[in-house]
């Protein structure tokens, strides 16, 4: 397994879907909205060479450089960064590990671990027309309740504009063979169906604690939950592989989900590839829908 890291602005030490539930007093939160694990723009692009109350919501349903292409597409489509280069153009400013996923990570039965940064410092308000015409449409179909559909929608522009990630279905579209969790995102990636759940790692009230063991809790949950979406997702929508992105609300959030991920048995790791992204700048739409 290879875990890249990410420009993150502190040093981190190296050591998941269902109904809100309530954390221990002074805890920190992770967020994701209804019962589900927890989207997506067109292949191909150029990417360029080179304390109070902690509240335990699930989502809805499991890096820098120049443009690499145009938002323009198809249903869902347009053509985001790739090919192990910078990010292309879009809502936030990208930075860290960018546009190293391809159809090999899918196949690989290996999980993995890749952290990045956006940041809204430009952006104090939430624009839709701002995202791509991927995200663009996840905004129109929503999702299945909660408070997760920001979170959703900007871990599918990460996907898109770092890795030219397809948006095929949402949460709500995606075909069961069996009633259980839910994945919230499915999108293309190279060629490849994979699924996409989506969690946040953050604290309610804001700047409570967010322990290691809050941050274990979470990701051990979402990761388990992934194994039971993929089991039962019907043949037409079936992916090769699931993403879990999670949303961290600080640096110190991420910290805490990487020494957590360590901890984690493999099995319930299996091949899932974990993407941490740090939110930076005026990013309380995506935790508070503020």
């Amino acid at each position: 397994m290879r875990i890249a890291l990410g420009f993150l602005a502190v040093s981190i030490v190296l050591g998941a879907c269902g109904d809100d539930g309530a954390g221990a007093a002074g805890g920190g939160g992770a967020a994701t909205g209804g019962d589900s694990a927890s989207g997506a723009g067109a292949p191909g692009g150029q990417g360029g060479n080179g304390g109070g109350t902690g509240g335990v919501e699930e989502e809805g349903g499991a890096g820098g450089g120049e443009v690499g292409g145009s938002n323009e597409g198809g249903a869902g489509g347009g053509i985001g960064g790739a090919g192990g280069g910078g990010p292309a153009d879009g809502y936030g400013e990208l930075s860290g590990t960018c546009g190293v996923l391809d159809a090999q990570d899918v196949a690989s039965p290996d999980p993995d671990l890749i952290q990045g940064i956006i940041d809204f410092s430009a952006r104090p308000a939430f624009d839709v027309s701002l995202l791509s015409s991927g995200g663009q449409e996840m905004y129109a179909d929503g999702n299945l309740g909660g408070s997760s559909l920001y979170s959703e929608i900007f871990a599918y522009e990460v996907l898109y504009r770092c890795d030219a990630a397809v948006y095929l279905k949402s949460e709500a579209e995606i075909v069961y063979q069996t009633e259980g969790k839910k994945t919230d995102l499915l999108i293309e990636l190279d060629g490849e169906k994979v699924g996409v759940s989506v969690v946040r790692a953050m604290s309610y009230p804001e700047g409570s604690p967010y322990p290691v063991s809050q941050a274990y809790d979470v990701l051990e949950g979402k990761l388990a939950d992934i194994i039971q979406s993929s089991q039962n997702v019907a043949p037409e929508d079936a992916w090769q592989k699931q993403f879990l992105s999670v949303l961290a609300q600080t640096p110190d959030h991420a910290a805490a989900i990487v020494e957590a991920y360590a901890m984690v048995p493999a099995e319930t790791k299996a091949d899932t590839i974990v993407i941490i992204t740090v939110t930076e700048g005026e990013d309380d739409f995506i935790y508070y829908n503020q």
